[in-house]
């Protein structure tokens, strides 16, 4: 059974940073594509960032270039998504999404917000200003 679980988000003004964490367990497929989304309150989701397992090839959305970063951890089993220089246009619940296989994209696919193939829980990421 898969299982995507995240941590790290919480509370923090504006200009601090989080670090937050995707977990995966059970995956029998070594090519995915996996994504962070956030949905805002009365917001429609959103796509962030993304990685490619394959290649590594990140995307990112405009407004978190250069503030955010991705990575994978091979050995943990874990994506983060490092976040530094947040705003309060950054609150919401984030979560992370897989799609098997391998893809390239010019922007964020937007499979991994309406057609994934799993979803974890959230973590909610509240920045004050």
């Amino acid at each position: 059974e898969v299982q995507l679980v995240e941590s790290g988000g919480g509370l923090v003004q504006a200009g601090g940073s989080l670090r937050l964490s995707c977990a995966h367990s059970g995956f029998t497929f070594d090519d995915y594509i996996i994504g962070w989304i956030r949905q805002a309150p009365g917001k429609e989701r959103e796509g962030v960032s993304c990685i490619s397992s394959r290649d590594g090839s990140t995307y990112y959305e405009d407004s978190v270039k250069g503030r955010f970063t991705i990575s994978i951890d091979n050995a943990e089993n874990t994506v983060y998504l490092q976040m530094n220089s947040l705003k309060p246009d950054d609150t919401a619940v984030y979560y992370c999404s897989v799609t098997k296989g391998h893809y390239n994209y010019s922007g964020f696919p937007a499979f991994l917000i309406y057609d994934y193939d799993y979803w974890g829980q959230g973590t909610q990421v509240t920045v004050s200003s």
